[in-house]
């Protein structure tokens, strides 16, 4: 599937998504350039962690530098050559693009668009980027399709995403950049990012703290999440490097959804995490909750149609909530050394 003579950029490389792609082709026996800027969004030591991992590997180099840096990104393209550039570094999170809304256009627009000038100076086979389930906004048909219109984002976070998707088709239709967008729904598992509800609610837990849930505790009409399970989500980015977009007369950019096409219950979610936490620790547990209005920027509910990708690479993921949150559980209490 790999070709081992090309050189893979990742930026983010140290981040959740970047570590197990860059781990992925790195077992694969190919030569992987990562980019991160080690930013303290979230705890700094778990980036460190997965970057020690990665450094066990002779394939992989690692450089530090932000993407809103052009120099950085450009001296990157110019030492490596890479010849696919996947770009997953961001800044990530809804509710913090509302505190924080500077770090979103510096990374999410300034840097993409580093990204996208380095690809057209220094010619790739394939970029692929991140985009985001958040791209929907409070669409009512469900599942989600690539063709949604997607034009009425309920976050900054979705509006820098949608903006990446803009950006990516006119460079792709000036320059002829084949180009793919992922639309990744809700991320989980093993050394996952701490700002994600599943990983807080373990370490509230075991804070002796209450978790919050944003729905208002109406149990009816809860939130449903596509939650999809990491190992699912590299299986679908590994398959989808090798097949870059053909311009066939029109232009080079596709975007697929990468999500499980089985929304949960958030409080199904709960339960269910509560049970895998409980088989970890050989007791049971039970979260202390307290119901919050649900927050400006979040959404009811996503789902994703995963037609496009099946057809394309023939693959969709499907692990399930207990299987995936057994993993991370598991991993959790070894990791942060707790019972």
């Amino acid at each position: 599937m790999f070709e081992k003579n090309k050189t893979y950029l990742i930026t983010g490389a140290a981040g959740f998504i970047g570590y197990f792609l860059a781990r992925r082709l790195l077992e694969q026996g190919c030569r992987v350039i990562g980019l991160d800027n080690l930013n303290d969004y979230y705890d700094v030591n778990l980036k460190k962690a997965r970057l020690e991992k990665l450094r066990n590997y002779e394939q992989f180099i690692f450089m530090k530098g932000d993407i809103s840096d052009k120099e950085a990104v450009f001296g990157a393209f110019e030492t490596h050559e890479p010849h696919i550039v996947v770009n997953l570094a961001a800044q990530a999170g809804v509710r913090y693009s509302i505190e924080n809304p500077d770090v979103y256009i510096q990374s999410n627009l300034i840097g993409f668009y580093n990204i996208l000038e380095a690809c057209r100076h220094h010619p790739v086979d394939h970029l692929v980027y991140a985009s985001s389930s958040s791209v929907y906004g409070e669409n009512e048909k469900v599942p989600f399709t690539e063709t949604d219109f997607v034009d009425h984002p309920v976050s900054l976070y979705a509006a820098t995403k949608k903006s990446n998707e803009l950006m990516a088709y006119t460079y792709s239709h000036l320059y002829k950049i084949p180009v793919t967008g992922l639309r990744f729904f809700t991320v989980y598992g093993p050394m996952g990012r701490p700002d994600m509800a599943y990983f807080g609610f373990t370490q509230k837990y075991f804070a002796g703290e209450p978790i919050r849930i944003f729905n208002n505790g109406d149990v009816e009409n809860d939130l449903y999440r596509d939650f999809t399970y990491i190992d699912d989500i590299v299986e679908g980015l590994v398959r989808l490097l090798e097949v870059p977009p053909m311009a066939d007369g029109g232009v080079p950019h596709t975007v697929f959804n990468i999500g499980n096409h089985r929304p949960e219950k958030l409080m199904d979610f709960i339960e269910t995490l509560e049970k895998a936490l409980g088989r970890t620790l050989g007791r049971e547990v039970l979260f202390k909750k307290v119901f919050e209005p649900i927050k400006p920027g979040d959404v009811p509910a996503t789902f994703a149609s995963t037609d496009r990708l099946e057809k394309a690479v023939g693959f969709k993921p499907s692990t399930s909530i207990e299987e995936g949150l057994q993993k991370f559980t598991d991993w959790y209490c070894e990791y942060y050394q707790v019972k």
